[in-house]
C-alpha cells in the first residue's frame, strides 16, 4: 500500500494565494504553473479593489474636482483653450471632465480586464507569430494579469501619501506616487514629464516578469521574449511622448 501511494503521489500546483506570492519573491516557479493552470481571478480582483482604493481616497481627501483643475495647470494648451471660454462655459467644461473622471475611476475593474485582453492580444500575436511560439491566448493572459501585479505597489504608496498628510493641490493623477522620475520633475516640459513618467518602478519591474514569463509560457530564449516586450514598451512610450509633444 505504502508503494503504491508513493508512486501513485503526483505534485500539486500551486493554488492562486501562492502564485501570487511567489510573482514577487520566486517569479520562474509561478509562471512555470501558468502551464498547469491559467486561473487569473486573483490578481484580478486584488488589482480591481486597489484601484477602486484609490479612486475612494482620491474623492475622500482630493477631490475630484482639484483632480481636474491640477491637470488643466499642468497643460498649457488645455490651459489657452480654457482661456478662451465663457465661465460659463469653462464651469461645463470641468463638470464633464469631472464626471469622466469619475466614470474611468470607478469602472477601473472592467478597465483591467480591456486593457489585459488587448495587451494579451499582442503578445501572443507577437510570440506566437513573430517567434513561432505555441502558446495560447489564456496563457499570455493569466501571465498579464500577474505580471501586473507590481503596480498593487503605486497604489498602496497612494493611498498611504494621501491619508497621511499628502498636499491635495499638488497632487497629480497621472504621477500619483513617487515610484516614477516624472513625479520629482513637476515643472519639466509635458512631452519630457511623460518619457519620464514611462521609467516608473512598477512598470520596470513588470516589464522584468513579463521578459521571465514569456521566455517560459511561449518556451522562447529570454533574449527573445525581452525583444518582444521591451519592443512593445518602447514603441508605446515613442507614441506617448510625441502625442503629448504634439498636443500639449
Amino acid at each position: 500500500m505504502d508503494e503504491i501511494g508513493v508512486g501513485g503521489t503526483e505534485q500539486r500546483g500551486l493554488g492562486q494565494v501562492e502564485r501570487v506570492i511567489n510573482t514577487f519573491v520566486a517569479p520562474s516557479a509561478a509562471f512555470q504553473d501558468i502551464l498547469r493552470s491559467t486561473a487569473w481571478w486573483l490578481p484580478f480582483v486584488l488589482l480591481s479593489l486597489s484601484a477602486l482604493g484609490v479612486a475612494f481616497t482620491i474623492q475622500g481627501h482630493v477631490g475630484w474636482q482639484q483632480v481636474v483643475q491640477t491637470q488643466i495647470q499642468m497643460n498649457p494648451s488645455q490651459q489657452s483653450q480654457m482661456a478662451l471660454l465663457t465661465p460659463a462655459q469653462q464651469a461645463a467644461q470641468i463638470h464633464g471632465m469631472v464626471l469622466g473622471y469619475q466614470i474611468t475611476a470607478y469602472a477601473s475593474p472592467l478597465l483591467v480586464l480591456a486593457i489585459s485582453a488587448l495587451a494579451a492580444l499582442l503578445f501572443w500575436a507577437s510570440f506566437n507569430f513573430g517567434l513561432g511560439a505555441r502558446t495560447t491566448y489564456g496563457q499570455i493572459f493569466c501571465l498579464w494579469m500577474y505580471c501586473s501585479l507590481p503596480h498593487l505597489l503605486v497604489d498602496l504608496v497612494t493611498v498611504v501619501r494621501l491619508c497621511f498628510g499628502g498636499n491635495a493641490e499638488s497632487f497629480d493623477l497621472k504621477v500619483p506616487a513617487g515610484t516614477s522620475l516624472g513625479y520629482y520633475f513637476p515643472d519639466a516640459s509635458p512631452w519630457l514629464r511623460t518619457l519620464l513618467n514611462s521609467l516608473d518602478l512598477a512598470a520596470i519591474w513588470a516589464l522584468v516578469l513579463l521578459v521571465i514569463g514569456g521566455a517560459i509560457v511561449a518556451k522562447v530564449k529570454k533574449s527573445q521574449a525581452a525583444a518582444v516586450v521591451v519592443g512593445w514598451w518602447l514603441l508605446i512610450v515613442l507614441v506617448s511622448v510625441a502625442a503629448t509633444a504634439a498636443f500639449s
